[in-house]
Formats: C-alpha cells, structure tokens, sequence
C-alpha cells in the first residue's frame, strides 16, 4: 500500500505563506549562512510532505509546526557538524606548503651554512662535533683536546650568536631574538663567544 503524502497544492500553499518567514527564522538560527538555511527550509517542506496528518491538527496555521520542525532539523545538523572533524578549506590547503618542494630546507641550510660561517673557529668546531658529527661532550672533549666544561661552555655560546643571527629559526616563545637587534647582538657576541 502506497504511503499518503500532502497534495502539491496544499505544498505549494504552504511555502508560500509560510516560506519566507521559515527562511528568516532558520537564517537566525545558523547564523546568517543563507545556503544552510535554504537546505533546513527544503527539509522541513519535506518533512510537510511527509507528514500530511500535520496539515489535520487541531491548530489555526501550520506555522507553529514548521518552525518546530525546522528548529529541531537546525539543532540536529549543528550536532552532527560539531561530531565530525573540522573541514579543511582551500584556503589552508593552498598556504600548506608542498612536501615535495625542497625550497624551505634549501634555503634553511644555506642561512644555516652562513651563520655557523659567522662564528670562530673553537665554536663552529665544537658544534661539528656535537651536532654533525653526533658525538657526545665527553667523546668531542677527547677528540678536540680540551676539557668536557669547555665543550659545554663554547656551545652553549655557540648556539646564542646562532639564535641571534638565525631570528626567524629560534624556537617559539623564547624572547630577545628579534630582527632588529641581531646585527647589534650578533657583533658583541662575536667578541665575546670567541674569548670564551
């Protein structure tokens, strides 16, 4: 048996008496967004067609009905949206950079070449060991012939006078290494990171 649906007239009666103030109040309730809004109103008509015992209740108008309908429908969307992950628009996928694309690294190891270039030569000796080479305080002490203390000290000065010549690459919230400062800094500590 072929379930009963609402008569197309009745339907095409009902949206335009009551369609354009079901629109305005489901534009309230998603906040502005017009394509949303449209949808819940097309769902709720269907919802109407539906549903033709709704037309027979012992109320004057049908818009009552409707905007219940069409509020529950809005509160069941937003529950939904919230329970799935977040979309990704265009937007950040196009300003996510390409893995494929060497560029950023590139360039990194070339400002990178160039600041260790900066430093004496106990330091940037220090740091080969350590950081190239993979050796410990203790294993770098032995093979540059000076004592753990020393290693320890010449690159922890080391990794300042990069930090200030390297603004861009210090590690977020530390403070103190900005742009403007590092060439005044980034001169003192030359001298200073050398006699130390």
């Amino acid at each position: 048996m072929a379930e009963e649906r609402t008569d197309e007239r009745a339907l095409t009666e009902l949206q335009r008496e009551h369609g354009p103030a079901l629109l305005n109040f489901l534009l309230g309730l998603t906040y502005g967004d017009r394509q949303r809004a449209e949808d819940l109103l097309q769902e709720t008509l269907v919802r109407a067609w539906q549903h033709p015992e709704a037309f027979d209740g012992p109320f004057d108008s049908m818009r009552p009905w409707l905007f219940t309908v069409g509020r529950r429908l809005a509160i069941d969307a937003r529950r939904s949206r919230l329970a799935r992950p977040t979309e990704v628009s265009d937007g950040i996928l196009a300003a996510t950079p390409d893995p494929e694309d060497r560029t950023e690294s590139t360039v990194a190891v070339l400002d990178v070449r160039k600041a260790v270039r900066t430093l004496s030569h106990e330091h940037r000796a220090v740091l080969t060991q350590i950081y190239f080479r993979g050796l410990s305080v203790n294993e770098a002490a032995r093979v540059l012939g000076i004592p753990p203390g020393t290693v320890k000290s010449r690159s922890y000065y080391a990794l300042r006078a990069l930090a200030r010549s390297l603004p861009g690459y210090s590690a977020p919230g530390t403070s103190g290494y900005r742009r403007s400062s590092s060439s005044r800094s980034a001169s003192n500590d030359g001298a200073s990171a050398t006699s130390r």
